[in-house]
């Protein structure tokens, strides 16, 4: 049966907003979740296990624990949550997946806050702009993060999450940033923390170290981001309606 497996019950969420970090364009979302974790020492609260994801093991350099490709961290307060994958969900395990989730979400107070990239070839700083279901207008103009300007979809898990969290009437925002569409873009992932997950959440967290880790991180991330070059529906993406 698809649920959360939770691991540490010494944590109590507190309705909690939850930062998704799936791979998808420029791998920003996977980036700055990723640092979210890493920055604020938040620990492994819980494993998501929905139909459909990759039966695969993960493990970290330095460490020999094993561990499934799809997991919550928490902060100490149980104020905030991060969803962190180590492996794309598959276009057949995506509509199962967000419905397991958001059940989830519903069922503990969550607001969720998904990010994706926007294709781009930029010469400026990356720009930011928020969209919304439920009631995630009213925190988007609380934070002061711009609208969109122009239409467009989200496709990819990342999509599918959005889509089941606006069907059930769930309140979320979802941020989209300018992004690399061919290598990973550390650069936009920062802006996806400084611009929009610290004024949501009011989170401190520091990007300097993102940015200096830039070309090490386009290195190790090299590989992922060409699977998700052609993943399709796999690869989590904001587009503008019409964009071929």
């Amino acid at each position: 049966m698809a649920h959360v497996e939770v691991h540490r019950d010494d944590i109590e969420l507190d309705e909690p907003t939850l930062v998704e970090g799936l791979p998808g364009i420029g791998l920003v979302g996977k980036l700055a979740a990723d640092h979210l974790v890493e920055a604020n020492d938040m620990v492994h609260y819980g494993t998501a296990r929905c139909d459909g994801l990759p039966e695969i093991a993960v493990y970290s350099e330095g460490d020999p624990t094993v561990r499934s490709p799809v997991r919550l961290y928490a902060d100490a307060e149980g104020e905030l949550l991060v969803l962190q994958s180590d492996a794309p969900v598959s276009p057949d395990a995506a509509e199962s997946f967000a419905g397991c989730m958001v059940d989830w979400f519903r069922g503990e107070g969550v607001t969720p806050v998904f990010l994706s990239g926007m294709p781009a070839e930029r010469e400026t700083d990356p720009s930011l702009y928020g969209i919304a279901t439920g009631e995630g207008s009213a925190l988007l103009s609380e934070a002061g993060i711009d609208s969109p300007t122009e239409s467009g979809a989200i496709t990819g898990p990342t999509g599918a999450l959005v889509h089941e969290a606006q069907r059930v009437g769930l309140t979320s925002v979802g941020l989209v940033v300018e992004a690399d569409p061919q290598f990973p873009d550390p650069e936009a992932a920062g802006t996806l923390l400084e611009a929009g997950i610290v004024l949501l959440t009011g989170v401190e967290v520091e990007t300097e170290s993102l940015a200096k880790q830039a070309e090490e991180i386009r290195q190790t991330k090299a590989q992922l981001a060409q699977q998700m070059q052609g993943g399709g529906e796999e690869s989590t993406s904001a587009r503008p309606l019409g964009f071929q």
